[in-house]
């Protein structure tokens, strides 16, 4: 029904029939569906709790990567970070839009990218001190109505190892 970036992981719906495909595309859609992120960024970001608003679209040189461009796509990004350390911030991250690479592209131009994300210019030092080889963001929780009842339903999914270990080592630094 939707997708992550390559390198993210976390909670993801799949749909078991087509009725329910339609139901969950039209509530990602119409923005109904709760996306909550957890992403270790490098920094502190100042204020340690915001919105991003900024439209994204490809990148003018490079066209694997997307970046804040005027003229691109409504994006919005609400963040608040939950823990800070001496080098990262645990920030949790909430979309209103759900554009490729979003979150990734906001924190970077915002000069906070994700710790790991060396597309999007993170320090590759920090990195290995942490032990990452991708970006530290993971989709923590997904809710929606359920398309067969219409309860609403919420699903977390706990950090992958990789991640849980860079966090236990961004606490034992601090």
């Amino acid at each position: 029904v939707h997708r992550l970036d390559v390198g993210t992981t976390g909670v993801m719906v799949v749909a078991k029939s087509e009725t329910a495909y339609s139901a969950l595309k039209r509530a990602f859609k119409e923005r109904t569906v709760s996306k909550i992120y957890h992403a270790v960024v490098q920094g502190h970001p100042d204020p340690t709790s915001g919105t991003i608003d900024a439209p994204i679209d490809r990148h003018p040189r490079h066209d694997y990567k997307f970046a804040v461009v005027a003229g691109g796509k409504p994006s919005v990004t609400h963040y608040e970070v939950v823990e800070a350390f001496r080098a990262a911030s645990l920030a949790e991250v909430r979309l209103e839009t759900g554009r490729t690479h979003q979150i990734r592209v906001h924190f970077a131009a915002l000069r906070h990218p994700c710790a790991g994300d060396l597309t999007y210019g993170a320090d590759p030092t920090l990195a290995r001190r942490l032990g990452l080889t991708r970006q530290w963001l993971h989709a923590r929780r997904l809710g929606f109505d359920h398309p067969g009842t219409g309860e609403w339903v919420e699903f977390t999914s706990e950090y992958p190892d990789d991640l849980a270990e860079a966090l236990r080592r961004l606490r034992s630094e601090s």
